[in-house]
């Protein structure tokens, strides 16, 4: 098959040298942002014909993560998605709640793979092997489909949060830092989906807009 993106084909020679073991990739999205989950993708991709166009999510237009988006949900064999909401990132810290949300991305997809590649991560209790890659989602076609999915499934959260609470623009941010943001918080407060051990250097007292963060 030829291929329009030349980022795709190496991406899938990596993964099929991994071949006749089934293969499932790992990414997450959102460990950086003030507010909002962690959200883990666990995908296994057909290892037979590639999706064009599939690379680290972080280097499509909005646009283009959608359509693939798409594109994966259709072809993927599995499909896990796990999160850890603020409450527990704020209990536990962002590296281990991020290692929550990916275990119970692998849970969701039923039978496990015989392999498991992952962005960066490591010390995962998984009932596969496990190979920790750096810049995986740069690397790993499987991990790169881990991270459309990621990223498309936890904006899709964030905008309807924006719903909920207008006034921080999490449509637009999708919950990260800001200048406009961070002022909104100034403004108005923390409100409850907002990580209290993220935001204490901008709210006093990190206090919800609501004055209870129990959500």
């Amino acid at each position: 098959m030829q291929l329009k993106h030349k980022r795709t084909e190496s991406l899938f020679a990596h993964d099929r040298a991994f071949l006749p073991l089934t293969v499932a990739g790992m990414d997450e999205a959102g460990r950086g942002p003030l507010s909002g989950p962690v959200v883990a993708a666990c995908v296994i991709m057909p290892l037979d014909t590639p999706v064009d166009f599939i690379d680290d999510s972080k280097k499509l237009s909005e646009k283009r993560r959608e359509q693939l988006y798409e594109q994966i949900l259709s072809t993927a064999i599995a499909v896990g998605i796990g999160q850890a909401d603020q409450t527990e990132i704020d209990s536990v810290n962002i590296l281990n709640a991020t290692k929550a949300a990916m275990q119970r991305a692998v849970s969701a997809m039923g039978n496990p793979p015989d392999l498991l590649l992952i962005d960066a991560v490591k010390g995962l209790n998984v009932p596969c092997k496990m190979e920790s890659i750096i810049k995986g989602d740069a690397t790993s076609y499987s991990i790169a489909a881990a991270s459309i999915v990621a990223k498309v499934t936890r904006d899709r959260i964030m905008r309807a949060l924006d719903e909920t609470y207008p006034q921080y623009g999490f449509a637009k941010n999708k919950g990260y830092g800001t200048a406009a943001h961070i002022e909104a918080l100034k403004q108005y407060g923390a409100c409850p989906v907002h990580r209290q051990t993220f935001i204490k250097n901008f709210v006093d007292g990190a206090a919800t807009e609501s004055g209870d963060d129990s959500e």
